[in-house]
């Protein structure tokens, strides 16, 4: 059996997941909050997982960890996706963007041509 993890926060950080809790419209950021606060509230992972709706009791160590490890240097942003996590933008550029616009309006009636269009370019 592993160690116990647990998490105490002063009132300012209960206040701050709380408000992000409540205000945050992205529904990751939202489970990784209750989350940290459930485990302060001294709840065993496994009632964590089935309050938050996550399978993986591994996820809920992992996020409360990360907060343990990296709030005093990043603060709340801790929960958030770092950079580089997450899909790669299909668009290298706001001109490229412009571009596909462009010829997606010429060619909004058969979109195959604009696709070919677009892989010849």
């Amino acid at each position: 059996m592993g160690r116990v993890l647990n998490v105490f926060l002063t009132s300012v950080q209960r206040m701050e997941l709380e408000r992000l809790y409540k205000e945050s419209t992205h529904h990751v950021l939202r489970q990784r909050c209750q989350i940290i606060l459930l485990k302060a509230s001294h709840r065993k992972t496994s009632n964590i997982c089935a309050i938050v709706g996550i399978k993986s009791e591994n996820q809920v160590n992992k996020w409360v960890k990360r907060y343990k490890n990296e709030h005093a240097s990043l603060g709340i942003q801790c929960l958030r996706n770092l950079e580089g996590q997450g899909r790669k933008s299909i668009f290298d550029s706001e001109t490229e963007s412009e571009l596909i616009q462009r010829i997606v309006k010429a060619e909004r009636q058969k979109l195959e041509n604009a696709k070919i269009i677009l892989e010849k370019n």
